[in-house]
């Protein structure tokens, strides 16, 4: 793909892992789909946003499950470099070209039909409104196209009333996904209980703000989106980056500072934070910003920025600009922004090397040629110091464009060679890992990643109480609460744990069973007394009157 060597060169510098696991990662291939939009066969033009939003809620779940897939982006990439209109709606054979041109192993390609569901009086007005309802039902059909031995599947099909589009898109995800993989072993429930779905009306409007040509139209549809659902992450991102785009810096921070940092979306969102936060000279917030990516991706651009907003408080910033270089040697930019922070320093001998090493891949920069016709002009140890009334005012050069499609690349080879270091570990090791890494997507409400994570566990140890218990807190979020007993009682039939006890104390207060409630609770506390779900579970019996010690 676009960028992956580069970027696997990079995360290998920045996690230092062993040659034999990224091997191993690069060997772990055929993962890559592209989702392109659904064909629109109601017959009604308006409706045609829903076939856009496809891509989006299916990218979300097919990622959440270990797949690489493609964005708008890379679409609009493929399209341009095979001259296609962007709402070209491609042949088997046009898919081909496209997948080949992103080298992608699946394409997904699909339709969809609206009608008035039987027993309604047919309007034909209604699905223009964002207020649809229950009076209609959509039906879609969805197949896989394997690019690799040029096979179509056999259609999967959902449906749903229009009101419940995102659980319909949810529940043709789970079936795509198990076209894709035979060894698929997530439940649909977990997908229909996957976060992100918010009501139809603001879920239109994000589609088709995400989706307009025209900036004013963007803006509107998003802020459209945003009103009706405060919190929701994939407008806020969309409409920050809007408001970016349009120079309305101070608009854009206040909305891209709202994105919930335990959102997947939060890295991009403060890649953007710190842009418009550095236009509007606020470095220190650029800084934290940056700094907040960098923390968990650290791609060279972002680490190279933080570097910038430091530099501009007067900070030292050679060591970012360091990383960012060695991670990138063939951007002249990162050497660039070293000899300034080395001169800076004082240390002229390495930032004319620095400056040089820049120059020889971009011999026409100018400012990279003044910048050496200084550093030759001065004393061995002079420091460069800003001076208002100079001529020679150099600033390091901040890099302005975040790619979406290198941050899933770069996160898919990272969990790439995460799976291949998991592989070499002792089995009660890598149960452990696998364990805990479910309970951080857990915390984080990310129920397909944290399952996938606890059957990963089981398939090295059935036994594991631990994750038997994180299964059965998976089901219980998921709205399955007799596979979540099930789950619990076969963890504490295996080992005593704190974690059962309180899915079933949970399970047990739903059920309005309030005495097993307490008792299950007691059980929680004598095995784990700082248990925050016992205890807030405690909290909530003894309002009710119930007497739990």
């Amino acid at each position: 793909m676009r960028f992956v060597q580069k970027l696997f060169a990079v995360v290998l510098f920045f996690l230092g892992l062993w040659a034999g696991a990224a091997v191993q990662a690069q060997e772990t291939g055929g993962r890559v789909v592209l989702v392109l939009p659904f064909e629109n066969r109601s017959g009604n033009p308006s409706l045609s946003w829903i076939g856009g939003s496809f891509p989006d809620t299916l990218n979300k779940r097919l990622t959440s499950v270990g797949f690489l897939t493609l964005s708008r982006d890379d679409r609009t990439f493929a399209y341009n470099h095979l001259g296609l209109p962007e709402d070209f709606k491609p042949s088997r054979a046009t898919a081909i070209k496209i997948a080949q041109q992103l080298d992608a192993n699946f394409v997904i390609i699909g339709s969809f039909n609206v009608t008035q569901a039987a027993g309604t009086a047919a309007n034909a007005d209604s699905a223009t409104t964002a207020d649809a309802t229950a009076n209609e039902n959509i039906t879609i059909q969805a197949q896989v196209l394997s690019i690799d031995d040029l096979n179509l599947s056999a259609p999967v099909q959902d449906g749903s009333t229009l009101n419940q589009l995102f659980n319909a898109e949810n529940a043709i995800a789970w079936k795509v996904a198990r076209v894709l993989d035979p060894h698929f072993n997530i439940a649909e429930e977990t997908f229909l209980a996957a976060p992100g779905g918010v009501p139809l009306p603001a879920f239109e409007d994000y589609i088709r703000g995400a989706n307009a040509e025209i900036p004013e139209e963007r803006l509107k549809r998003l802020k459209a989106a945003v009103a009706l659902v405060p919190d929701y992450a994939a407008a806020l991102l969309a409409l920050g980056k809007e408001q970016y785009a349009v120079r309305d810096y101070a608009a854009a921070a206040a909305t891209l500072a709202k994105v919930p940092p335990g959102d997947r979306l939060a890295l991009e969102a403060n890649f953007y934070l710190g842009l418009a936060r550095f236009n509007n000279a606020n470095y220190a917030g650029a800084e934290e910003a940056f700094g907040f990516v960098v923390s968990r991706l650290p791609l060279p651009e972002v680490v190279n920025d933080q570097g910038v907003a430091l530099s501009r408080q007067g900070k030292d910033a050679v060591a970012p600009f360091e990383r960012a270089m060695e991670a990138d040697p063939s951007n002249e930019d990162y050497h660039y922004n070293r000899a300034l922070a080395l001169f800076r320093r004082g240390d002229t001998a390495s930032a004319s090397r620095e400056v040089e090493a820049a120059l020889k891949l971009k011999p026409e920069d100018k400012e990279a040629i003044d910048l050496r016709v200084r550093l030759a002009s001065v004393p061995v140890g002079t420091k460069l110091t800003a001076n208002a009334d100079s001529s020679f005012a150099p600033v390091e050069r901040i890099i302005r464009v975040y790619s979406e499609s290198s941050y899933r690349q770069a996160a898919f080879q990272m969990n790439q060679m995460r799976t291949a270091r998991l592989a070499t570990l002792p089995p009660a090791e890598r149960t452990a890992e696998d364990v805990q890494l479910g309970r951080d997507y857990l915390s984080q409400g990310l129920l397909p990643e944290a399952e996938g994570q606890f059957n990963a566990a089981l398939a090295t140890d059935p036994r594991s109480a631990a994750a038997h218990a994180g299964l059965a807190q998976v089901r219980e979020m998921s709205g399955q609460p007799e596979q979540a007993r099930k789950e619990a009682r076969m963890s504490l039939q295996i080992q005593a744990n704190a974690g059962a006890w309180v899915v079933l104390g949970r399970l047990d207060y739903a059920a309005n069973q309030l005495d097993l409630s307490s008792g299950d609770v007691i059980q929680a506390l004598q095995l784990e007394p700082t248990n925050a779900g016992a205890l807030a579970l405690r909290q909530a019996l003894q309002q009710h009157g119930q007497k739990v010690p």
